[in-house]
């Protein structure tokens, strides 16, 4: 897994923090989005993250800076798409709060924008407690239906579970996706993406010793069932492997100034990367609050309830500036990948440098220790 963030700024893309947008590379390949404000297809243009393995995007609220460079986007991969209109098999999902789905509807067929990939959009249905009641969506509004994009395929609405209190949003062999309510001036939500536990690789050195053959032997052990051995032996189950790997949990939360229900903590808890809003500085917490956003001070508390390995604080109020300024220390970026636990961890803002912990960008340059850098492709425009 690595983590990339291409926009650590909010309300608007500056000088030196982009808009709102995370990229998570999965360990098969694919890459998922996390919001996508305006300017993202310059940044993901700078990093090291290749385009044409996007499969999913993830919007948390629809406020302007986490969704504003969504139809660009969507454009952009289909320009560097070599298929016909029709012809390519994979679909790309789109996750997001009810009205994202009109909003792409009206932004694609107003510019008249053709797209040579299908793609879905599944909303997210939002309870009356995630918002003001100003801050709900307009029934008048979302009750709109314009014609489907002509590649658009029909989506889901999705609703919270109740034993769970987690929105299902996908699963198969490798991972599991869910996401959980978040407080904000407009519903929001948090994404959690849980791997699947991998089973431990064989000890072939032992099973040499044992006499055990390659072939299907090999996979039994491999599942955990017994072996009787030649000379009349039992390998008990789970002998001949080592031990098991837990899958890897990162969660990524939108904007918000708290959590809503149970689900988000359960969500959370033992996560190995949270990723945490941080608007405004501590002294601003009321300020913070008011506008439904969070401290670095709020942040870190939910992040040691819950007991999570690594926390990294992200969308920045614009006043905040990197430390060094343009040119300066941290301006100049760099790739930096979270590898999960015991390895070298982080996460890579291109372009900027990377508050993190309860740390405030006007307040320190450090990073958190277990940081692995490496040159950036190109030096690349800072966000």
């Amino acid at each position: 897994m690595e983590v990339t963030v291409l926009g650590s700024g909010s309300a608007y893309p500056g000088p030196l923090r982009g808009a709102s947008a995370v990229a998570l590379r999965l360990e098969h390949g694919e890459t998922w989005i996390f919001d996508c404000g305006e300017g993202t297809q310059t940044q993901l243009m700078k990093s090291r993250t290749k385009t044409g393995k996007i499969s999913k995007i993830f919007v948390s609220h629809l406020h302007g800076d986490h969704v504003y460079g969504l139809p660009g986007l969507l454009c952009t991969l289909s320009l560097n798409c070599s298929s016909a209109p029709g012809q390519q098999g994979q679909c790309l999902e789109i996750f997001g709060p009810v009205g994202l789905r009109l909003y792409l509807r009206v932004a694609l067929r107003v510019c008249s924008s053709e797209l040579m990939f299908p793609f879905t959009v599944h909303e997210l249905e939002p309870t009356s407690d995630q918002s003001p009641p100003a801050g709900l969506p307009d029934p008048d509004l979302t009750a709109c239906s314009p014609p489907p994009h002509p590649q658009e395929r029909p989506g889901r609405t999705l609703r919270p579970d109740p034993e769970s209190d987690l929105y299902p949003l996908l699963q198969d062999e490798r991972v599991s996706v869910s996401a959980f309510r978040l407080f904000h001036r407009v519903p929001s939500f948090g994404f959690c993406v849980q791997e699947r536990d991998r089973p431990g690789r064989l000890r072939v050195e032992l099973l040499k010793q044992l006499g055990v053959k390659p072939g299907p032997l090999y996979g039994r052990v491999k599942n955990g069932l017994s072996v009787r051995l030649e000379d009349g032996r039992v390998l008990g189950a789970g002998e001949g492997v080592e031990p098991g790997v837990r899958g890897r949990r990162v969660c990524v939360l939108g904007d918000c100034s708290g959590l809503v229900g149970e689900g988000g903590r359960r969500a959370c808890q033992g996560a190995d990367l949270l990723v945490h809003e941080a608007t405004l500085e501590d002294g601003l917490r009321e300020q913070a609050e008011e506008r439904g956003h969070s401290t670095p001070s709020g942040a870190a508390a939910l992040a040691r309830d819950c007991a999570v390995h690594t926390l990294l604080l992200t969308h920045f109020s614009q006043r905040y500036k990197p430390a060094g300024g343009p040119g300066g220390a941290g301006s100049q970026g760099g790739g930096v990948t979270w590898g999960g636990r015991g390895r070298r961890a982080g996460a890579e803002e291109t372009g900027g440098t990377r508050p993190a912990g309860n740390r405030h960008p006007r307040r320190t340059g450090r990073r958190l220790p277990r940081l692995t850098c490496s040159p950036p492709k190109t030096p690349p425009t800072p966000s």
